[in-house]
């Protein structure tokens, strides 16, 4: 409850078969607030239009004003959210235990979008950089789905990826428009691992190379970048710039890095322990976080914090 105050090439596999199916800028201080949900850890954090939209047990919003309006109770809490900066009022949401919901409205209601979907654990979600009707789901133990059509049918498109010899949950997804993707297009995964990516075409997740990625991607080689993320640390939250599409945030347990060159070259930015990140699509320097008790933000691409919120 929210208490307002005015203060990479791998062997083939089959995907896991499951039986039963289902269907942020903010620009001024923002109130003290609290969230429980169950055992979420920390809200989920989405951008829409000029607004910031915070979900957990309940849905609120934040105006530029620092105003925060609570929204709804959803039917299940939410562990996920997703935009799209081309599409105002348009969400889409992880639920707890599976599923997903759709918003047309900037969270104030909301419908099931799960059709044809494995009822299972939604663990990341992105909306496709040029195609607001096109959403990304990673499902738990399973693999990557796609919706064209705003959540009403879903197909699925790619195994989990595979790396340090095993298949790896997908924490945090990104859809980023980049020139060296098939139709420009890349999906970027973040893992327990490291992040990985796959070009739209879906035909083989690869690591993050410097050149022509495609090339690379043809040739089955895969140089690694002069200054990559620490190994092995969990990506918990990974968010691109929509002004900006060469430019990458990444959450680890070491801080919060930044790239941008499309996740080449990392540099870490801050200590900051953040769960969940968003950007500001008109200002890609502008970040928002969840950190521990605190919602932060910053306007120097996370090398300095201020906090806009007590959780």
């Amino acid at each position: 409850m929210l208490n307002v105050n005015s203060e990479n090439g791998r062997p083939l596999r089959r995907r896991c078969v499951l039986f039963m199916l289902g269907g942020v800028a903010a620009a001024g201080l923002l109130p003290t607030w609290r969230a429980r949900a169950g055992g979420i850890t920390a809200p989920a954090l989405a951008f829409d239009d000029d607004a910031l939209v915070v979900a957990g047990a309940q849905v609120w919003r934040f105006g530029p004003s620092g105003d925060g309006v609570l929204l709804t109770t959803p039917r299940t809490p939410i562990r996920g959210l997703t935009c799209h900066p081309n599409r105002p009022g348009r969400l889409f949401a992880a639920l707890d235990g599976g599923g997903l919901d759709r918003s047309e409205d900037g969270g104030r209601t909301w419908a099931a979008a799960s059709g044809g979907l494995p009822l299972a654990q939604v663990t990341a979600l992105a909306v496709a950089a040029e195609a607001p009707d096109t959403v990304y789901a990673a499902l738990a133990e399973d693999g990557l789905w796609r919706s064209e059509d705003a959540g009403i049918s879903w197909s699925f498109v790619m195994d989990r990826p595979w790396l340090a010899e095993a298949g790896r949950e997908v924490l945090t997804l990104a859809s980023v428009n980049l020139a060296s993707g098939m139709g420009g297009i890349w999906i970027y995964a973040g893992t327990d691992q490291g992040v990985t990516r796959v070009p739209d075409c879906f035909c083989r997740w690869q690591d993050v190379v410097a050149g022509d990625a495609m090339d690379a991607l043809v040739a089955g080689t895969s140089p690694a970048p002069e200054a990559p993320l620490p190994e092995g640390e969990p990506v918990k939250s990974l968010v691109s710039a929509h002004s900006a599409p060469e430019r990458l945030y990444a959450a680890l347990p070491s801080g919060l890095w930044a790239s941008t060159d499309g996740g080449v070259a990392w540099e870490n930015r801050s200590s900051l322990h953040a769960q969940a990140l968003a950007v500001d699509p008109a200002d890609p320097d502008h970040i928002a976080a969840t950190s521990a008790t605190k919602l932060k933000h910053s306007r120097d691409c996370g090398a300095t914090w201020a906090t806009l919120a007590a959780l």
